[in-house]
């Protein structure tokens, strides 16, 4: 074996890992299919953004493959592949088995097979199980294969690696030990416990965070209904109250919020709570449509629409399942003239100033911080139209509105 370890899948999960364990001194191997993407590591660029990541692939060694049955040549393969789900609420696992059988006729005794994408309970044993059906191998003894979870936040990938638990769920421990040995290396605490226990905690850390957005989303839409203002209402909630909390609403997005309820929900003993949850979150762009459609007589046909963010969330290049899409198309089924504008997403956008000049509506759809400023303030208040509506969510422009007209905005106002 040729190297120390395998990566299976180039993402955002998967490069940032194998960046870590070269920069740690490791011999590392890079799989991935993605032609544009192996050619930007070639040469040493990196295909998105995370902070820190370009200076490290600058310096480090990290040889590369598109084909998944060279991953072999490392002792260790970790599987950091998508995990969507189907539809109809139940987990894809096409890429892991087609993983799976692209190394099964290359495995041999001594290989960890280590799954970090996100994964349905009893995912992991099932990979043990297919090991043994197909190959004959005795999982914890010939090889070994384990679940190690990752629960790092977008845009902070090497400042967590080492210093968040690393929760390791083997297939019998000596699996766990053995995961256990090539994680220890980033430097985190090691937290040995079983598979499923594994699965159920990263799944339900994305779980609760879903949850706990749905409610402040749901707030606001209780407060439009009764003419109350969101975010006075959190402050009471919140003010010197000791089991107060109540995150702020938003725009709850991202691959991992927006499936990974999925995966539980999939045999669920309480079917339909997470769905719930799912379509509180899901409404948020119709809520905004429909409010904003009220604001202007009850149409937005002719009318010019600047959406200000495609990014799941703030500071990332990140757009996938971001709910800003949705907003866009939704926009664009009432006749509105969308123009969006994002600073940082690979998508092309038109420029700040021709999204919002002449603009009926700006809606701030992704808080990131350079588009919370009073200068961006400044020019939405002189390029827009005089009565424009400001949509702003995230209550990233400082005004405690969610729907507000530019000129009677506090902060519009003092920014100006």
């Amino acid at each position: 074996m040729q190297y120390d370890v395998s990566i299976v899948g180039l993402g955002r999960v998967g490069l940032p890992l194998a960046l870590s364990f070269a920069d740690r001194g490791l011999r590392v191997l890079g799989v991935d299919n993605d032609p544009e993407r192996l050619q930007a590591l070639s040469e040493r660029r990196m295909p998105f953004a995370e902070p820190g990541a370009q200076e490290i692939l600058d310096r480090v060694e990290l040889a590369l493959s598109d084909r998944v049955s060279d991953a072999a040549k490392a002792r260790h393969i970790v599987i950091t592949l998508g995990t969507p789900a189907f539809s109809h609420i139940e987990i894809d696992m096409r890429d892991i088995r087609s993983a799976l059988d692209d190394l099964l006729p290359v495995l041999a005794e001594g290989h960890a097979l280590i799954l970090r994408s996100t994964v349905a309970p009893d995912t992991t044993d099932f990979v043990a199980g297919y090991l043994e059906k197909h190959r004959g191998f005795t999982v914890g003894e010939d090889v070994f294969v384990a679940h190690v979870p990752e629960r790092i936040a977008a845009g902070r990938f090497f400042e967590e690696i080492s210093t968040l638990p690393c929760i390791v769920g083997g297939v019998g421990e000596r699996s766990g030990e053995v995961a256990a040995r090539l994680f220890e290396v980033l430097g985190a605490p090691i937290v040995q416990t079983t598979p499923v226990q594994a699965e159920l905690a990263k799944i339900w850390t994305n779980i609760l965070r879903y949850a706990n957005f749905a409610l402040p989303n749901l707030l606001m839409m209780d407060c439009e209904q009764h003419g109350a203002n969101v975010f006075e209402v959190i402050d009471l909630i919140n003010r010197d109250y000791p089991r107060g909390g109540m995150a702020m609403p938003g725009l709850t997005a991202g691959t991992c919020l927006r499936k990974d309820f999925a995966f539980s929900e999939e045999r669920s003993p309480a079917p339909g709570m997470l769905l719930a949850v799912h379509r509180v979150n899901e409404t948020v762009p119709r809520f905004l449509v429909e409010g904003i459609k009220r604001r202007l007589g009850g149409s937005l046909r002719g009318r010019k629409v600047a959406v200000l963010g495609l990014a799941f969330k703030a500071g990332t290049d990140d757009e996938r399942d971001s709910l800003s899409h949705k907003l866009v198309r939704l926009l664009e089924r009432g006749l509105a003239d969308v123009a969006v504008h994002d600073p940082r997403v690979p998508t092309p956008t038109s420029t700040f100033d021709e999204a919002v000049e002449d603009a009926d509506v700006v809606v701030l759809a992704t808080n990131h911080p350079e588009l919370c400023t009073p200068d961006a303030l400044r020019r939405i208040r002189s390029q827009a139209r005089p009565d424009v509506l400001v949509v702003d969510p995230w209550n990233g422009f400082g005004a405690a509105q969610v729907f507000a007209y530019a000129a009677e905005m506090p902060a519009l106002s003092s920014a100006s």
